[in-house]
């Protein structure tokens, strides 16, 4: 099974262009968003820790984290591939699925990276508030807060990533299809 990684500020299109990729490829979309959400619906042990951190807009810890994926990737691995989206977000969570990877015969192919500037993310961010019946869309100081978390977590962590993955940075303003194409054009 490969696995790909889509990463990229928050608000930068990463779920729009999995949609996409996943009718292309064939591959299972695996939103780290998504998962949280279901583990919190169903109320779990795991569910719960992870409330408390999103609706403050942190990170949720690297342990969970970890566990959480280790089931994702068993419960997938009959899948011709996955796309990651939204995980890892730190350098620790990039060891952790190295590690997760390697122990169950698996591979990242590619890191597929969306750069979008703050202003056109928060313009975004805005958009979907609007439309989204997500607690955590509603608060302009959680998109704020996310985009900050980002540059201190994530980026590191995507830089961390180019020394141990193949890492494509795509230009993510424009339409969708036309940032579709960029990326679909590297995957050929």
């Amino acid at each position: 099974m490969e696995i790909l990684i889509i990463t990229g500020p928050p608000y930068s299109g990463k779920g729009t262009q999995c949609d996409v990729l996943k009718e292309l490829l064939g591959f299972e979309h695996i939103s780290t968003g998504d998962k949280c959400r279901e583990e919190k619906q169903n109320g779990t042990e795991i569910g719960k820790i992870m409330s408390e951190y999103e609706e403050k807009g942190d990170l949720v810890p690297d342990s969970i984290m970890k566990d959480l994926f280790s089931k994702v990737l068993d419960d997938n691995k009959s899948k011709a591939g996955i796309i990651l989206d939204g995980y890892p977000r730190t350098k620790p969570q990039v060891e952790d699925l190295i590690t997760l990877v390697k122990s169950k015969n698996m591979e990242i192919g590619k890191v597929l990276n969306i750069e979008v500037p703050k202003s056109e993310l928060l313009i975004r961010a805005k958009k979907r508030a609007e439309t989204s019946n997500r607690k955590d869309d509603k608060d302009p100081q959680i998109h704020i807060k996310r985009i900050d978390v980002f540059e201190e977590s994530t980026r590191p962590a995507i830089e961390y990533m180019k020394s141990k993955i193949k890492v494509l940075t795509f230009d993510g303003l424009g339409t969708i299809d036309e940032i579709t194409e960029r990326i679909k054009a590297s995957l050929i």
